[in-house]
């Protein structure tokens, strides 16, 4: 592709959108740049500590945990306090357990702060995906959230390779070093970022305070989603679940395994912006569906896998779907959820992910020990094509998107709590601040 083509294509795929947002993606890469506890925690207990596996197991299964309960505390508490209350909350609180986390020693203590960090760590993400709603407009919302996504992604690469670096000096530093780039993130959201939420002009109502959980619930169109997207997560988990542990019974090294899953985060770092470009306007309940299915028979091809090239392969295949999936999943509970309410629609979405990070690894585990590896593929293909079919029933007539929170408020008449103006600055150079935030 010509030098000049490449150019006009990244152009046109980072222009036009608000400088909020490009504040909060910022943040996300920041954030995960500095996101080393999640990668050596394992390494940290068991080498440093001298925990056995299964303690680490179960201090990564609190962590868990603690994402699972805060899911939808997040998103009620962006709905009620607001956006940037809640990231600043949730960010405070990651900043404080995380630098804890380093410094505690009793078994029962690391347990106790870990289930901490990760119910503070995962409250702020239903806001942050709503704040993102809120800013960018419609039409530019599956490419905002593909642009994120591939932040969240480039980060975790950079700072998984660090992680180690960081680890042989000292696993305290790393425990720090998290905490106080979190703690960046809070002073930029309170700097940088106005509240988004969007406001009732009718007797002075928020609208947030009408949309309970209750609602979320009873919402069976919204809900059948989110059992999808569970299904979905639980084919994507087996990525980091139950691969290592089919390649390591398999007969295969740790070193072969970061070989062939490296290729997942390469090529989500190198295909994601393209591959945005290619589905943003095109139809998102053909892509749902296409998406399902190949993650579930990308799965499961991995069957059939013999050597590290077909397991690389196979990584390819539903890395793909993954690239596909995630901005549209997102755009898609945007479309379903009310405007006054997607704190709480996002927070049951992120529930789904959370739930499904607890189920797969003992749902792998049990199939693979009882059935073998085999089984668990072809499970995978059958879940994923289950999820495909349902997002093809499900998504046969889609709501029209409602206008972001600043195109309310020029249609009422009121001022709206966050401009969307376009981007002045060249969005390259706003990712170069010294911030961060999921």
């Amino acid at each position: 592709m010509p030098v000049a083509v490449l150019s006009r294509a990244v152009r046109e795929t980072l222009s036009g959108l608000p400088r909020e947002f490009w504040w909060l993606w910022t943040s996300t890469l920041v954030n995960r740049l500095g996101a080393f506890v999640a990668t050596f925690m394992a390494l940290y207990l068991t080498l440093d500590r001298g925990y056995s596996a299964s303690y680490a197991g179960l201090v990564a299964s609190l962590h868990g945990l603690g994402g699972v309960v805060s899911s939808l505390g997040g998103g009620v508490m962006a709905d009620r306090l607001g956006r940037r209350p809640t990231l600043l909350v949730a960010q405070t609180c990651t900043a404080a357990s995380v630098a804890l986390l380093g410094f505690v020693e009793h078994p029962v203590a690391i347990a106790g702060v870990a289930f901490l960090v990760g119910m503070a760590s995962n409250a702020s993400r239903p806001a942050v995906q709503a704040m993102m709603a809120d800013i960018v407009r419609p039409e530019d919302r599956v490419r905002a959230f593909s642009l994120n996504y591939w932040a969240i992604n480039l980060g975790f690469a950079v700072s998984s390779m660090a992680a180690g670096f960081i680890a042989e000096v000292s696993y305290r530093a790393g425990f720090l070093l998290e905490a106080g780039m979190t703690l960046v993130c809070a002073v930029v959201v309170f700097l940088k970022l106005p509240e988004s939420r969007p406001v009732r002009t009718d007797k002075g109502v928020r609208d947030g305070d009408s949309v309970g959980l209750g609602a979320v619930l009873r919402d069976g169109r919204f809900m059948s989603v989110v059992g999808l997207s569970f299904l979905v997560a639980l084919v994507f988990q087996q990525g980091g679940v139950g691969l290592p542990v089919a390649m390591g019974a398999a007969g295969f090294t740790p070193a072969d395994y970061g070989m062939a899953i490296a290729v997942n985060g390469v090529l989500i770092v190198v295909l994601q912006i393209p591959v945005t470009r290619f589905i943003e306007h095109r139809d998102p309940r053909r892509l749902l569906v296409i998406s399902s299915v190949l993650a579930g028979y990308g799965f499961g091809l991995t069957a059939f896998a013999g050597s590290v090239g077909v397991f690389a392969l196979t990584v390819c295949v539903w890395t793909l779907a993954e690239i596909v999936n995630a901005p549209t999943q997102t755009g898609i509970v945007v479309r379903l959820s009310p405007t006054h309410g997607r704190g709480r629609y996002q927070g049951m979405y992120t529930l789904s992910w959370a739930v499904a990070s607890l189920i797969a690894p003992v749902m792998s585990g049990v199939v693979i020990d009882r059935f073998g590896a085999e089984w668990l593929w072809g499970l995978c293909a059958v879940v994923g094509t289950a999820a495909g079919a349902g997002y093809a029933v499900l998504m046969r007539r889609l709501p029209d998107e409602e206008p972001v929170a600043a195109d309310a408020g020029r249609a009422t008449g009121t001022s709206s709590p966050v401009t969307d103006s376009p981007v002045t600055d060249s969005p390259v150079g706003a990712a170069k601040p010294e911030v961060g935030a999921v």
